[in-house]
């Protein structure tokens, strides 16, 4: 396929709502004017890429509606639509997908150029304050893999329990509790996330055969 391939089409859907349109006006590859309405742009391309999205934000010199026209099918659309139309969102451009194979003005226009106005969740922040705020120290790296495991808060405090429990053998999750001063002790065993506790009954607990192996490896990493 080539670039050329996506004009006829769109050319047809902005004659259709009422646009003048013509090709290759100084490097832009489509122009669309209509009377009182701003000055379309549309930049025609087969992929979506970081230079074509840098070639886009610099048509924001010419006007204020800027659009990426691509062909329909692209599999990095399949795969993260949501995240590139909020990127094109964040950037001030519009995105267009374009069928090719159509010359009736086959055009699905998956968002508009605007000012991009982020909505905060407000328990998204929250969850992210609460998380900084338990985590003790600063036991990762910037960057690290997930494969290989992050630091958390919680795990911290799991490590803590089994911490206890290397020193001091079975103990019920109430007394953990109080020594520590962690009231979810219970719910950190109960819920055994990481396979590290075993319940022996009437609320005893010791450490798993997984966590003798993997709670020393983590301790490591405390400091």
């Amino acid at each position: 396929m080539q670039e050329i391939e996506l004009y006829p089409p769109l050319k047809t859907y902005l004659e259709n709502q009422g646009y003048e349109v013509k090709s290759e006006i100084l490097n832009c590859d489509v122009v669309a004017i209509r009377e009182g309405d701003a000055t379309i742009v549309v930049e025609l391309k087969l992929s979506l890429n970081l230079t074509i999205l840098l070639q886009a934000v610099d048509r924001l010199k010419i006007s204020n509606t800027i659009y990426i026209g691509v062909p329909t099918g692209l599999s990095v659309l399949k795969k993260h639509r949501k995240q590139i139309v909020k990127l094109m969102r964040m950037l001030g451009l519009g995105l267009i997908v374009i069928d090719a194979r159509s010359r009736i003005g086959n055009v699905d226009v998956l968002c508009d150029p605007g000012e991009y106005k982020p909505r905060q969740i407000k328990k998204h922040t929250q969850k992210l304050l609460k998380e900084f705020q338990e985590r003790v120290g600063d036991p990762n790296s910037g960057g690290s893999s997930m494969q290989h495991g992050i630091m958390t808060a919680y795990r911290q405090k799991a490590l803590a329990i089994a911490g206890y429990l290397q020193e001091q053998g079975a103990t019920k999750a109430a007394t953990i509790a109080k020594s520590l001063e962690e009231p979810k002790t219970r719910n950190i065993l109960y819920d055994n996330v990481y396979g590290w506790f075993e319940r022996l009954g009437q609320g005893i607990y010791t450490l798993s055969p997984r966590g003798n192996k993997e709670v020393p490896i983590w301790n490591t990493r405390i400091s």
